[in-house]
């Protein structure tokens, strides 16, 4: 089957004329509130407005339920469309004529790479969080550590923390059961292949962070071992990939993005602990470099 796109000049023409007051207008009542509108929320029942539009961000945000964000993302909620079709929908709204073409050979493996990519960090992520809760190891070392460290249930779950068992292929042998390829379990660096073609865990023993992209895909880990051994390093991080590189990432930003939006401020801090103690203490405007 043949896959098409947008061409990159028609995509960025739909972006930069769509206005994101007038395209929620089509579904929400706003009422003008300073800089911004505001309206209920149609994403769910609600009495009192709290859907607040703002013109100058080009976003979209509703402070109760949280969904929200640029007129692509809205019309991709509202009306259940994918990427592509919402663009095409916003295309159509602006009489912007649509020119597609044909992926290449290369942008259409590359882009069945990214999606097995995050489908296997997806697993990986529900694994060391079962980790965490359900095995003897994981409740004794890594539940006691968040413990120790305050960290509540809420906070756990927010931030999907879990952990990585000492074996040394635990991840790699649960992955392969459930179908995942071997290719990709080592691309996202999940996984490690020894110069004796032989396949390990590279977390293994450690608690674990993962990382989301603003829009909650996992594009990789932090992982820390709780040993006191010098010579092991505290902190292992998911190496750079198609799908994830440190410097375009921040962690908690999905977490965070919308008290960022609410408090018009974003507050940096050193580490992932740093942003979990902050984020349950109620400051949630906090993120911190990915490793």
């Amino acid at each position: 089957m043949k896959r098409a796109v947008i061409d990159r000049e028609t995509v960025q023409k739909i972006i930069d004329t769509a206005d994101i007051v007038e395209v929620v207008s089509d579904f929400v009542h706003l009422q003008r509130r300073g800089a911004n509108y505001i309206g209920l929320c149609p994403f769910h029942n609600e009495r009192t407005p709290s859907f607040s539009v703002s013109r100058a961000k080009g976003i979209c945000k509703c402070f109760s339920c949280g969904k929200g964000g640029s007129p692509v993302n809205f019309i991709m909620e509202h009306e259940q469309l994918g990427y592509w079709e919402a663009l095409k929908y916003l295309a159509r709204k602006y009489h912007i004529e649509v020119q597609e073409r044909e992926l290449t050979d290369a942008e259409r493996a590359e882009q069945d790479a990214r999606q097995g990519m995050m489908g296997v960090n997806e697993f990986a992520m529900e694994h060391f969080r079962s980790n965490l809760t359900d095995t003897p190891d994981g409740r004794e070392i890594g539940l006691a550590y968040f413990r120790e460290r305050g960290i509540n249930d809420w906070a756990m779950e927010r931030f999907k923390l879990g952990y990585s068992l000492e074996g040394r292929d635990t991840l790699y042998k649960a992955a392969s059961e459930k179908g995942y390829s071997e290719k990709y379990l080592v691309d996202t660096g999940l996984c490690v292949r020894s110069d004796r073609g032989t396949v390990y865990d590279r977390f293994k023993g450690r608690v674990m962070y993962p990382i989301f992209t603003i829009s909650g895909k996992v594009v990789g880990f932090g992982g820390r071992t709780l040993k006191t051994d010098k010579t092991v390093a505290k902190y292992v991080n998911s190496p750079e990939s198609i799908i994830y590189s440190k410097k375009n990432e921040l962690y908690g930003l999905y977490q965070a993005k919308s008290a960022i939006v609410k408090n018009d401020k974003c507050i940096l801090v050193e580490g992932y602990m740093d942003v979990i103690s902050m984020h349950q203490s109620g400051v949630e405007n906090v993120v911190a470099s990915s490793g």
